[in-house]
């Protein structure tokens, strides 16, 4: 059975978290941050998503964004996913999965 579409209507603020796989270590050293940071900038600019604020746990993510467009989040966080885990992979010679399954997102309500 295939997975049920997110909603991801743009222009609405949404909070994004990605575990690790089994709760594992993702970032290990400095350099793990900043590698992660750097693409999911790249990333976020190529695809029209607006960061609003990052938090970086040793073994998941929590990304405060809003997309521009209606792939903005899958497509930023997919990007991002497979370079990172390529780098994760290598740099600590390991193999497999890094991230426990697809991101988890909440639409954010703005006070009026």
């Amino acid at each position: 059975m295939p997975r049920r579409s997110r909603l991801n209507p743009f222009g609405v603020a949404q909070h994004l978290i990605q575990r690790g796989n089994n709760r594992q270590i993702c970032f290990s050293s400095d350099e793990d941050y900043s590698a992660y940071l750097g693409w999911l900038g790249d990333y976020a600019n190529k695809f029209g998503l607006d960061l609003h604020a990052c938090v970086l746990m040793t073994n998941h993510v929590h990304l405060l964004a809003t997309p521009r467009f209606d792939n903005s989040i899958a497509k930023t966080l997919q990007a991002l996913g497979r370079q990172y885990v390529r780098y994760f992979n290598s740099s600590y010679r390991r193999s497999g999965t890094l991230w426990e399954g697809r991101y988890k997102s909440c639409l954010v309500q703005s006070e009026c």
